[in-house]
């Protein structure tokens, strides 16, 4: 086994096809964030982005994308956003991870949505954790009926709000693949604002991350696109999805709705529309990623499971690193995992980003808005 390391904009076209080609050779490795595209994206705004290449007899057989940081520490590329991390490789390819990490320079590698076939990583998983997945597939008649089909629980009373938006608002209409950048930026104007309201680490407040979806939105390609899907009442945006695709999974990443307009449950709409006109779109799979959400656990079909960990090698690095983060995730995970902690953890964070937004509003001289239902 060669290893070589590259930045993603070095990678050359035929190494970028054996990418996908491995990708297509295991249905385990179809997800658009193990796509080549997606490392060279987060590459254009993280100078730390390499990639790994593994070669047998001279040919590329695995892929490896990763972040490289202070003093030899590593982490999957777009460790925070990415909802899947593999080493992307061909059928039967093997590796030893302390040559891994040795190759790129490595004394530890951080991951968090690890695929669960990386069996070479196995003794390095300190937990792994459900992922939801909706399993779809073209239905014979439209949209209502599909979701009579699929989901005879919600489709009733889904069905009537959108009646009644369509009724007091406009009429309802549903875009899977829009390209008008102005809705993007309202998807991050109100994704924004749903994180300070819930106490959440803003992420559109970092410009890397505002760039790299913009990028992202502009890549169309036949291993990787992203997608913009919009629910309209009449010619207003009530709803918003951006995420990548493949050409059989798509990503649930980011999806918001208007603020103004909660009692009509545009969220869960925008789900449910998506994952219909995905199937009409080839998609077979859609990722709902890693958390324990209520509208995720209506709309799965099933669950994956991925691992979390820290592949490391003898280093005192590797030993500062895992003394200082495993503790914290370990924390996290613990509030997560368990209702009595969570639920009371979920109200202290709204009632804060609470209290932040309306200082924020009234330092503007903006009215309060009151109480946010849905």
């Amino acid at each position: 086994m060669r290893i070589t390391v590259h930045r993603p904009g070095e990678l050359t076209p035929e190494l970028r096809a054996a990418w996908h080609r491995a990708m297509d050779e295991s249905p385990e490795y179809a997800n658009p964030f193990l796509a080549p595209e997606f490392a060279i994206g987060v590459g254009r705004f993280r100078t730390g982005t390499r990639v790994a290449v593994l070669r047998e007899g001279g040919e590329p057989v695995g892929f490896l994308p990763y972040e490289r940081g202070p003093l030899g520490t590593g982490r999957a590329v777009g460790l925070g956003l990415s909802d899947c991390q593999a080493l992307v490789h061909r059928p039967g390819v093997t590796w030893n991870p302390q040559e891994l990490l040795r190759a790129c320079g490595l004394s530890i590698f951080e991951f968090d949505h690890l695929v669960r076939e990386q069996t070479p990583f196995t003794p390095f998983v300190t937990g792994t954790f459900a992922s939801p997945v909706i399993d779809v597939k073209p239905g014979d008649g439209g949209y209502a009926d599909w979701l009579r089909g699929t989901y005879p629980g919600l489709a009733k009373t889904t069905l009537k709000k959108e009646r009644r938006l369509g009724r007091d608002v406009g009429e309802v209409r549903f875009v899977f693949d829009e390209r008008d950048p102005r809705v993007l930026r309202t998807l991050m104007r109100w994704k924004s604002a749903q994180y300070r309201r819930t106490g959440r680490m803003d992420r559109f407040s970092r410009p890397w991350i505002v760039g790299l979806v913009e990028h992202l939105s502009a890549v169309h390609e036949e291993h990787f696109t992203g997608v913009l899907s919009v629910l309209y009442a009449g010619d207003r945006p009530v709803a918003a999805h951006f995420g990548p695709r493949s050409a059989t999974v798509l990503a649930a990443w980011f999806t918001a709705y208007d603020p103004e307009l909660p009692t009509y449950s545009p969220g869960l709409m925008m789900h449910l529309r998506t994952a219909e006109a995905a199937a009409r779109h080839g998609v077979t799979l859609v990722d709902l990623g890693r958390g324990d959400k209520e509208y995720k656990n209506w709309l799965k079909t099933r669950e994956l499971r991925v691992g979390e960990g820290f592949a490391s090698r003898p280093h005192p690095v590797a030993l500062a690193r895992h003394l200082w983060r495993r503790p914290v995730r370990g924390l996290r995970n613990t509030v997560l995992a368990h209702p009595r902690l969570r639920e009371p953890a979920d109200r202290l964070l709204r009632t804060l980003g609470g209290l932040r937004t309306r200082g924020q509003e009234t330092a503007a001289g903006v009215r309060p808005h009151g109480p946010e239902s849905g």
